[in-house]
Parts: C-alpha cells; sequence; structure tokens
C-alpha cells in the first residue's frame, strides 16, 4: 500500500495527495516501491505515463501534455564523451513537467479546483499550464525579478501571477503562509512531484537499452532531479534490473550553494545575484535528503563561476543547444568533475539539460550582446 514516509523521523501517513509535508512540518516522500522492468512499460504511450506502473495511486485519467520521452543526444565535451538529455522538450521547456504531470493529476483526481505554487519561473509556468489542462485556477508566486519570459508564460496560461518583492526565500515564505487558505501544489514540498521527476531515471535506463548510465550530470537549487533520480534507480537497483547506483555529480553556481557546502562540509556559504536564476535557493526543504542521496550514489558537487556558466552556455550554443544559463552550470561542470576522477574515460555519463534558453530571454540578450559582458 502507498504511504507518504518522513525520512527523518520515520513516521509514515496515508496517502491522500492533499498532505504535501508532514504533522511536524517535514518533507515528505513516499515509501519504497517496487521497481518495474521492461514488461511492464507501457510502449505505445508517448509520455511519462509510459512508466505508470512505476507511480502510486491509480489515476484514471491522467493529466499530459505529452511530457517525458525526451531526446539523448550523443555528444563531445573537450575531450569527454557525453550524452546530453535535452529536458527542454518538455512541453513548458522544462523538466518540472514531469513531477507536475504527475502531481496535477492527483490533485484533479482529488477533486482539487485551485492551487498555488511559488517558483523562480520554470516550476510556476509547468504548474500553470497542467492547471490550464486540468481546469483548475493557478495562483503563481514568484520572484520581482524573475525572467520576463517565465512570467509571461505562467500569464499565458490564465494564472493569477504574483510578484514578490524579494528573492526566492521571500516568495517561499509568502506561499507557506498563503497556503493555509488554498491547496499547495508545490514542486519543492509535494512528495508527488518526485514521483513524476524519478520517471528521468526509467527514461535513462530505457533510452540505454535498459542499463544504467555510470554517472548523471546535473544542476541543483531545490534538488528535485537528484531525489528523482535517486528514487528512480534505487527502485530498478532493488528490483535486480541494474548493478549499481550512477553516481550522481551536481554542480550549483559558487554564488549560491548550499547543497555543495552541506556535501562538503563547509559552514561559511556565501549568496549572491547569478544567472542560473533556477538555482537561487539558500535553503532546500530537502537538503539533508538531497545530500544523502549523493552520497549513496557515491557522487560528488561542484560549484561553477558566472564567467564558466556564461563559456558554456556559449559551447552549447556553438553546438545547436540552447540551453537556459541555469543548464549551462551542469555542461560547465564536466571539466570540473573530470579532473575530479567523478567522470572517467570509456563509461556512460549522461548531462541533463534543464531547460530552454526561450525561458531566460534577457539574461540570454545580455550573454550574446557583445558589448556586454556578465558580472
Amino acid at each position: 500500500m502507498d504511504t507518504y514516509l518522513d525520512p527523518r523521523s520515520g513516521r509514515s501517513y496515508p496517502f491522500n495527495a492533499l498532505r504535501w509535508r508532514g504533522d511536524d512540518g517535514a518533507p515528505l516522500t513516499m515509501t519504497p516501491r517496487p521497481g518495474i522492468g521492461p514488461s511492464d512499460i507501457d510502449g505505445p504511450i508517448r509520455s511519462l505515463w509510459r512508466y505508470r506502473a512505476a507511480l502510486p495511486g491509480r489515476v484514471t485519467h491522467p493529466v499530459s501534455l505529452g511530457e517525458g520521452c525526451t531526446p539523448l543526444i550523443p555528444g563531445r565535451w573537450g575531450e569527454h564523451e557525453v550524452r546530453f538529455k535535452l529536458e527542454w522538450f518538455n512541453p513548458t521547456g522544462s523538466f518540472k513537467d514531469r513531477g507536475t504531470s504527475v502531481m496535477v493529476s492527483h490533485l484533479a483526481q482529488a477533486g482539487v479546483d485551485a492551487v498555488i505554487e511559488d517558483s523562480s519561473g520554470n516550476g510556476g509556468s509547468s504548474v500553470a499550464a497542467y492547471c490550464a489542462a486540468a481546469g483548475l485556477r493557478a495562483r503563481i508566486l514568484v520572484p520581482e525579478a524573475t525572467s520576463a519570459a517565465k512570467v509571461l508564460q505562467s500569464r499565458a496560461f490564465g494564472a493569477a501571477l504574483t510578484l514578490v518583492p524579494g528573492g526566492r526565500d521571500a516568495t517561499a515564505r509568502q506561499a507557506l503562509r498563503d497556503a493555509e487558505t488554498t491547496c499547495y501544489a508545490s514542486h519543492n514540498w509535494h512528495p508527488l512531484f518526485l514521483q513524476g521527476t524519478k520517471t528521468l531515471a526509467y527514461e535513462l535506463w530505457e533510452d540505454l537499452g535498459f542499463t544504467a548510465p555510470d554517472a548523471v550530470v546535473t544542476v541543483a537549487g531545490a534538488g528535485s532531479t537528484v531525489l528523482g533520480m535517486d528514487l528512480g534507480f534505487s527502485e530498478l537497483l532493488a528490483a535486480g534490473h541494474i548493478a549499481r547506483l550512477p553516481r550522481l555529480l551536481v554542480a550549483q553556481p559558487a554564488r549560491c550553494a548550499p547543497i555543495h557546502a552541506a556535501f562538503s562540509g563547509l559552514s561559511d556559504v556565501s549568496f549572491g545575484p547569478t544567472i542560473a536564476e533556477g538555482t537561487a535557493i539558500r535553503e532546500p526543504v530537502r537538503l539533508a535528503e538531497v545530500v544523502d542521496a549523493i552520497r549513496r550514489s557515491a557522487g560528488d558537487t561542484t560549484t561553477i563561476d558566472e564567467a564558466d556558466i556564461a563559456a558554456a552556455l556559449r559551447r552549447l550554443t556553438s553546438r545547436g543547444l540552447y540551453a537556459e544559463p541555469t543548464s549551462a552550470t551542469a555542461a560547465a561542470a564536466i571539466d570540473a568533475f573530470a579532473a575530479q576522477g567523478a567522470i572517467r574515460p570509456g563509461e556512460t555519463t549522461v548531462v541533463l539539460l534543464t531547460g530552454s534558453g526561450l525561458k531566460a530571454t534577457n539574461a540570454m540578450t545580455v550573454l550574446f550582446d557583445d558589448t556586454q559582458v556578465p558580472a
């Protein structure tokens, strides 16, 4: 039976789509689920719902816009052979659609008619889109400095948008206050969102002929890609479908790197503005769980300077890959992780490019205007 679990206390709760945290305020996950095998995949379905057998509950009418089934393409980064997973092929241009589809499907089935969400941009536009598809009203809170393209996207989907003074953390605090009276469809808090992001692991496994990559490089803000892959690959390992967990290699901008600091045992963490706006979270809700997932995989972390993020973005676009600056942080980390010995010759390394450059028009304009240089 599916139940929610507080991994910090061990306390469990009945499965209920409306619950998004424990009674003591702790973040929740799902109790471990059995992994699925190749025969359990619903091949004719061209979305993440092909892995429905791995998802909790019974959703009779998924709210789907065709999320998942994104390209995995071979590439070369300097001396390193890698494969880029192009998550901007999701319907709203980012990986967030995976978690949102599963979360909103359950909320809609539970009879919810209105939700609130806080975001630095991509999560909000994703929730706005899927609420539009499900016929739900959505109110999206974003920092006042959020990219205009992401703000426009949420508004275009019919969401009521609130620009919150201050940074990402101020937006989250406002949403927590407002969630007392409205269903909180939080991509950072809701355990069902992570069930959607875990399909990344299943999809990479299928992409690679039902084998696991040796390493996966990702950028992280709150760490939902890290936690999702940890869930999915752990299920596959427990079911005997893979022999070991891929190393999870996590990059953050040097100006906002709380996950790296916690993983490395650093007590002094500085924060400043970064072009990788999707990562600008000072206090990730599931920080301890993210660090545990990286360690469990024998993974590693690193930080990337702003100039190196910009340089990586230029290298990506020169290959026809139009990633947003947040995504380019992962590409910039390839050399760093190779130098640390975490990326090794002859192994299969996947690099997640989580969002489209079309979502960050202002930043892209500055980066590709030769008269301006990023700070």
